[in-house]
C-alpha cells in the first residue's frame, strides 16, 4: 500500500476544439506528455465522490468557502475488481491550495474500511495517519456514495519542471444511480460536445512563456467544478432525472 501528497494551486480553462487544436503542438515545444499516456493516447479516469443525503458537501464547496474538504474513491481501470489497486484521496482547498491526500487500496480493502473502519494488516505508520485523517472526516460526515464521474484525460508536464502539470480533460460524464466502479463508465454529459477542460497545476507563478500563449489565443481561466457543475446540472433536472432513459439498470 502506498501513499501520494500533493499540495499544489489549480488553474482551469474551458477551451474549444479549435482552440485545443492549436495549443497542443505548441505545448509540445515545452512540456513532455505524462507517462499514463501510453503512446500519446489519452486515459480514463473514474471517481466515486461521496456526499451527505442532502447534498450538504457541494452545497458547501459551491458556496466558494475559505476551507473545504471531499472525499472520493478514484480508479484506473473499469470496471474495477476487488483486487484493482484504487485511490481513496480526501481532497482539502484551504484559500485556493489545494492538498490531496491519498492511499493506494485494493477495492475491497476500500470497502472494509468505508463500512467497517477495517484496515489491512499491513498499514504502516504514514499510511495509518491519512486513514485517521479519512476516518475522522467519516466521523464529522455522514457521508455516502452520492455521484459517478468519469473521463478521459491527456497530462503532460513541463520539459524543465515536473511540478508543472496541466491536463485536459474531455467526454465528462456522470451519474447518480449504480454507484459503483464495477458497473463501468456510462452516464450522461457535464460538458459540452466539443470542450475540453484544460487544468493547470503549480506550485508557484506559471511560466511566461504560457501566459503568453493563453493571451495570444485568448484563453481565459474560469471557475469549473465537475462535482459541482454535475450538481447544479441535477438541480435544474430533477423532475427529469428519473425518468431519464439509461443504458444499464442495476
Amino acid at each position: 500500500m502506498a501513499i501520494k501528497s500533493f499540495k499544489r494551486y489549480e488553474k482551469k480553462f474551458i477551451l474549444s476544439k479549435e482552440q485545443y487544436n492549436i495549443l497542443l503542438p505548441i505545448l509540445l515545444n515545452y512540456m513532455n506528455f505524462d507517462s499514463h499516456c501510453n503512446l500519446d493516447n489519452d486515459y480514463n479516469i473514474y471517481n466515486i465522490y461521496y456526499d451527505t443525503k442532502n447534498n450538504d458537501v457541494i452545497r458547501h464547496s459551491l458556496s466558494k468557502p475559505y476551507y473545504k474538504e471531499k472525499l472520493r474513491l478514484r480508479s484506473y481501470k473499469s470496471p474495477a475488481k476487488h483486487n484493482d489497486k484504487v485511490f481513496l484521496e480526501l481532497k482539502k482547498k484551504i484559500n485556493g491550495v489545494v492538498n490531496k491526500r491519498r492511499v493506494i487500496l485494493t477495492l475491497e480493502e476500500t470497502y472494509k474500511f468505508l463500512e467497517s473502519e477495517e484496515r489491512p494488516s499491513n498499514t504502516d505508520y504514514v499510511n495509518n495517519q491519512v486513514l485517521n485523517e479519512i476516518s475522522y472526516y467519516l466521523k464529522q460526515n455522514e457521508v455516502y456514495p452520492r455521484v459517478y464521474i468519469s473521463y478521459s484525460r491527456k497530462a503532460f508536464f513541463a520539459k524543465n519542471d515536473k511540478n508543472f502539470r496541466m491536463t485536459f480533460d474531455t467526454n465528462i460524464i456522470a451519474r447518480r444511480d449504480c454507484l459503483s466502479l464495477q458497473e463501468g463508465a456510462f452516464g450522461y454529459p457535464i460538458l459540452k460536445e466539443g470542450f475540453y477542460l484544460m487544468e493547470v497545476k503549480i506550485l508557484g507563478a506559471i511560466p511566461l512563456w504560457f501566459t503568453n500563449i493563453l493571451s495570444e489565443l485568448a484563453i481565459y481561466s474560469t471557475h469549473y467544478s465537475k462535482y459541482g457543475n454535475e450538481f447544479m446540472s441535477y438541480c435544474l433536472n430533477k423532475k427529469d432525472f428519473h425518468h431519464k432513459r439509461r443504458d444499464k439498470v442495476c
